[in-house]
């Protein structure tokens, strides 16, 4: 049974508050606002209202594409369709629209919806941190409390800089959506560190319980580890340093690789694969998002990846033949690599055979049955055809650790950083490195461990990678395609936006 937390209570709270329409049957209209807001009922709400931002949905609020990960047309399909790890062809039968084709073939549109339904998500999640943060620090709220929201806006406006370069800035409400401020991509980085550092201290050292799910201390740090990680691409001043030391604040949280044992009770028969399973381990697991399907949230990785037999024959219901694995990607695996389980090749159950080979993933006529399926989320508990209740891992300690050799060989001290590739490679049932690794290694190394997590695109970019010509995009792509386009939308909204390099106003 899983954990519930405050994503779950507070939510609950949050609605009593402000859906009830007869406030005189509840007891908070027995505080004035000022005073409620500091009340742990109150600031419970407000967080919650924060945290119900992230999980995957299809729509919330009638709003479609939202969320950090767990649906379709959103964040997580913007950041991963468009890396070399993943992509959802267009279907013979006209299945799945072309958007995605276009991401991995960089040839997306400054209309494209997913990439609007991204900024509009993390628009409106950065609205509600800073109304919380309003409330909060109004109504003298537990500075704990306060810090949690200012970090929770602080990863939003991170993912916005990685995305989309320079944003509009805002901590204000009350400033009109079409007065807001372009802010270079520097200066919103450095509003991200100061928020991170200031705060990271003020934040709750406890794992799970309450804070499964929380920005407590170890996750703030494990933000500012990735902020500093690439702070290169965003400001042109590489700050490998800064991130090994808050990388190694992270390792105080006491956090250990999970088991990558034998298990017959697995489906894909190791326990590494508990991680990605109906709740997320807590000696490796540093934030995730809470699913449980029809309740809050959901995640539809394996059951989107799966043809609609083999769905039926695996999984008792049918599979939505959407993501492909490239064959590049899945041939660089070891066979001895337990990692290797969760990729589904050749013939299968339900008189389905995925092949390797993919002639079109953007041609009505593509091969349904072609291409490499994955199956890291292999569906637990609650499922249905519509996704499981797999919580999603957005931060494990395997990448703090990749981060910590990363960081030790652009220092210039590649024997530091080989016990930490050698750990995540020995878990997976692999030898250790027979000499020091070189940047080659940990990017090949992040991919194995990390695909279909949200990191690939990013990790592509930093290792000078992304631009490359892959199996489905013959030539290379041009620098600007490093970062998305402001959407169409935001520049009719607010005309004053000046768009990307490469893109048409």
């Amino acid at each position: 049974m899983k954990i519930k937390n405050i994503l779950l209570a507070g939510s609950i709270s949050f609605l009593a508050l402000f859906s009830c329409t007869d406030v005189s049957e509840t007891v908070y209209d027995q505080y004035p606002a000022d005073e409620f807001y500091g009340t742990p009922a109150g600031t419970n709400s407000l967080l919650a209202s924060i945290y119900a931002q992230i999980p995957g949905e299809f729509t919330r609020d009638g709003y479609t594409g939202v969320g950090y990960a767990g649906a379709d047309n959103g964040w997580y399909d913007m950041n991963c369709m468009s890396s070399d790890e993943q992509v959802i062809p267009h279907r013979n039968d006209g299945n799945w629209q072309q958007d995605f084709a276009r991401l991995h073939k960089h040839g997306w549109l400054p209309s494209e919806g997913i990439i609007t339904n991204t900024w509009n998500w993390l628009y409106r999640c950065i609205f509600k941190a800073n109304l919380a943060i309003a409330l909060l620090e109004k109504s003298n709220a537990d500075p704990s409390k306060i810090a949690e929201a200012k970090v929770a806006r602080a990863f939003f406006y991170y993912l916005l800089i990685d995305d989309f370069g320079d944003v509009p800035f805002y901590t204000d409400n009350t400033i009109a959506s079409d007065k807001i401020p372009q802010a270079s991509r520097k200066e919103v980085y450095t509003f991200i560190v100061k928020e991170l550092t200031e705060n990271a201290e003020l934040l709750s050292n406890n794992k799970g319980g309450e804070y499964y799910g929380r920005f407590n201390k170890w996750a703030a740090y494990t933000v500012l580890a990735k902020v500093y990680l690439n702070a290169e691409v965003y400001t042109g001043e590489a700050k490998w340093a800064e991130c090994l030391a808050a990388c190694n604040k992270v390792s105080e949280g006491g956090f250990t690789l999970h088991s990558g044992a034998a298990d017959a009770g697995s489906p894909l028969g190791n326990k590494y694969y508990e991680l990605f399973g109906d709740v997320s381990p807590q000696d490796e697991t540093i934030l995730s998002i809470y699913a449980t399907i029809d309740v809050l949230s959901r995640n539809v990785y394996a059951v989107r990846s799966l043809y609609g037999a083999h769905g039926i024959t695996a999984l008792k219901y049918n599979g939505w033949n959407g993501t492909i694995v490239p064959k590049q990607f899945y041939l660089k695996y070891d066979n001895a690599d337990i990692r290797k389980k969760q990729f589904l090749a050749g013939e299968q159950p339900g008189g389905v055979n995925y092949t390797l080979d993919v002639q079109s993933i953007d041609l009505p006529g593509a091969d349904p049955q072609a291409g490499v399926r994955n199956v890291k989320f292999y569906p637990a508990g609650a499922n249905t055809g519509g996704g499981a209740s797999n919580d999603f891992p957005i931060y494990r300690y395997a990448d703090i650790l990749l981060m910590m050799a990363e960081c030790n060989v652009r220092l210039g001290n590649p024997g530091a950083a080989k016990p930490f590739v050698d750990m995540i490679r020995q878990r997976a049932g692999l030898t250790a490195l027979d000499a020091n690794p070189t940047l080659d290694n940990i990017y090949d190394e992040r991919g194995f461990e990390l695909n279909w997590e949200g990191h690939r695109r990013q990790d592509m970019i930093r290792f000078n990678k992304f631009l490359l010509p892959n199996e489905f995009r013959t030539t290379a792509s041009p620098a600007f395609r490093k970062l998305f386009p402001i959407p169409t939308a935001a520049i009719n909204a607010n005309t004053a936006l000046k768009q990307n390099p490469g893109y048409p106003q």
